[in-house]
């Protein structure tokens, strides 16, 4: 039987100039994003849609939240499999396609992980578990554009 979570956020937009929306260029695309129990993040659009680039947009949350999907599942099946990881980092790119009709959609995330395990023997599994790890993704499984992995393995010295 499936187990079903729930999760709730809280989206206050904060960019009101005191006229409201009454043109395109009049208010600011400035919010705040509250989860219950943690520090609120401070959120606009991209710069290239009116936004504050000082902030974090939709687009910067779902590439990060398939970053870290990806590396809490994989610190899992290391932990699982004798694979002792000491330092993991990823810098994640996605792509995103503009449509005409000021739309558009993802065509791809590209994770970019450098992972350092302890010993020199572990490499193999260490690569091989990304696959895994990607399958495990509940943020991956949800998207429909590809998500893809290109991990690097280092040893400790």
């Amino acid at each position: 039987m499936a187990t079903e979570h729930q999760y709730h956020a809280t989206i206050c937009w904060t960019g009101n100039r005191g006229k409201g929306t009454d043109s395109y260029k009049g208010y600011d695309r400035s919010h705040t994003i509250s989860v219950e129990g943690k520090p609120d993040i401070a959120g606009s659009s991209d710069q290239a849609f009116r936004g504050d680039g000082t902030k974090h947009n939709p687009e910067d949350l779902l590439v990060a939240s398939l970053s870290a999907c990806h590396m809490l599942w994989y610190l899992h099946l290391c932990a699982t499999n004798g694979v002792v990881v000491v330092d993991y980092q990823d810098r994640a790119a996605g792509t995103m396609t503009e449509t005409h009709g000021d739309s558009g959609h993802f065509t791809s995330v590209v994770l970019h992980p450098v992972v350092t395990v302890a010993d020199a023997s572990m490499t193999g599994k260490a690569c091989e578990l990304h696959h895994q790890a990607h399958q495990m993704c509940f943020i991956a499984s949800s998207v429909s554009f590809p998500v893809t992995h290109q991990p690097e393995i280092r040893v400790a010295r």
